[in-house]
C-alpha cells in the first residue's frame, strides 16, 4: 500500500508491531512528533501529553477545535495520580475493575496538565489502555520521556474513527509529516471509543457510552445504572469530553437510520428522487427478497461484534463510493447503547 504524503510531499513511516518499532516510536514521541498507535478501542493520534508544542501538532493534524479536550493515556496508576489533583475512592474501584481497558475517568486536573489537553477546563480525562502495543509504547516512553501520551482518535476531526492502520493511512495520513510514525498493531478488538465516566463532581456520571457497559460500571460503584445516566442531576456543570458533539464519527456518504422492515421504503424514496445513487444497507435482520437499488451488507446481531466491525464498515462503504448508507436502527437495549450513540452522531452529520 502506498503511503499518503504530507504537505512536504514525504510520507510518514509505517512501523510494524515489533520491539524495535516500539523503541523508535517512543523516541519519536520524546522528540515532540506524532505517533498513531493502536489501542483496544480505536487507533489514537499520540503525542507527548506534557509537551504543548507536540499536543498542538495533534490539533493541527486533526483540524480539531482548540477547546475540545483530549484524553491522556498512561501505563500505571502512578502516572494517573500524578495527573489529577485528587483521586477519589471511586477511581480506585473503577481502576481496579477495568484498567487496563476501555474506560476513561474524568478527574480534577493537576497543575502539570496543559490547557490544550483539558480544553481550558479544570478536569482531565485519563485512561490506561490494554492493547499490548499501546502498553509497550507507554512503558518505553516512560523510560525516555514523560510516559504520558495525549491521544484522540487518529482521524480528521468529526470523521469515522480508524480501527486499522490502513484507515489511519487513508484518512489522516496526508496531514502527517516524515517525522511522524504510524504503529501497525492490527485491528482493534473493541472497535468503538472508551466509556467516559466523570468523577469530578458530586457523584459519578456517564458522559459517553463505550467499550464497558454502564451497568458494569454501576455495579462496581454500588449504584443503579440510571443514576450514572442522569447527567444533570445535582450538577451545575458538565465537562466537555471527546465524542460529545451532536455530529461526529461521520462517513462521507449520507447516513440514515431506518426502522426494521422499512428498508425497501427508504430505498425507494432515494431511487425515485435521485436515480443512480449508490445505496448500501447495513442490516442485521433478514431482508428476504433483494431490494432494487440497494447493496445489502449483513451486520452482526451481537452488540459487541457489531461494535467491532462498525467503523470498518463505514470506512469500506466510503471506499466503495457509497452515496447513501441506510442503517438498521439498533435495538432499544442497554447493551447496544454505545453502538446507538455512534450511529446517532454519524447520521446527524446530514
Amino acid at each position: 500500500m502506498a503511503l499518503p504524503k504530507s504537505d512536504s510531499g514525504v510520507p510518514a513511516a509505517l512501523l510494524a508491531d515489533q520491539a524495535e518499532s516500539i523503541a523508535e516510536a517512543a523516541r519519536v514521541l520524546a522528540a515532540g512528533h506524532l505517533v498513531a498507535l493502536p489501542t483496544e478501542t480505536v487507533y489514537g493520534l499520540g503525542a507527548d501529553g506534557l509537551n504543548p508544542q507536540a499536543v498542538m501538532r495533534i490539533y493541527k493534524a486533526k483540524g480539531r477545535p482548540s477547546d475540545h479536550p483530549v484524553i491522556l493515556h498512561v501505563a500505571d496508576l502512578e502516572h494517573a495520580k500524578y495527573l489529577s489533583v485528587s483521586w477519589p475512592a471511586s477511581a480506585d474501584l473503577l481502576a481496579g475493575a477495568f484498567w487496563p481497558g476501555p474506560l476513561t475517568m474524568i478527574l480534577k486536573r493537576a497543575d502539570c496538565v496543559l490547557d490544550l489537553v483539558s480544553g481550558g477546563q479544570d478536569t482531565v480525562g485519563i485512561r490506561m489502555p490494554s492493547h499490548p502495543s499501546a502498553r509497550a509504547l507507554l512503558a518505553a516512553f516512560s523510560a525516555c520521556g514523560s510516559g504520558v501520551i495525549a491521544a484522540p482518535s487518529a482521524n480528521r476531526f468529526g470523521a469515522v474513527s480508524p480501527t486499522q492502520a490502513a484507515h489511519v493511512l487513508a484518512g489522516i495520513g496526508p496531514w502527517l509529516s516524515e517525522d511522524d510514525r504510524i504503529l501497525d498493531g492490527g485491528a482493534c478488538v473493541v472497535g468503538v471509543e472508551s466509556t467516559i465516566v466523570d468523577l469530578s463532581g458530586l457523584s459519578p456520571r456517564l458522559l459517553r457510552p463505550g467499550g464497558i457497559p454502564a451497568e458494569s460500571i454501576a455495579a462496581v460503584l454500588g449504584l443503579p445504572a440510571a443514576a450514572l445516566r442522569d447527567v444533570q442531576a445535582a450538577h451545575s456543570n458538565v465537562p466537555r469530553v471527546s465524542g460529545s458533539l451532536q455530529s461526529h464519527y461521520a462517513p462521507r456518504a449520507i447516513a440514515q437510520l431506518v426502522a426494521s422492515g422499512e428498508l425497501a421504503k427508504a430505498a425507494q424514496k432515494i431511487t425515485q428522487t435521485q436515480p443512480g445513487q449508490h445505496v448500501i444497507g447495513l442490516w442485521r435482520s433478514t431482508v428476504g427478497a433483494p431490494i432494487a437499488g440497494v447493496e445489502i451488507w449483513p451486520m452482526p446481531e451481537d452488540p459487541e461484534a457489531y461494535a467491532r466491525v462498525l467503523y470498518c464498515c463505514l470506512h469500506d462503504a466510503d471506499a466503495a463510493g457509497a452515496d447513501y448508507l441506510l442503517i438498521e436502527s439498533p435495538p432499544l437495549d442497554s447493551r447496544w447503547e454505545a453502538v446507538a450513540d455512534r450511529l446517532m452522531r454519524a447520521c446527524a452529520a446530514r
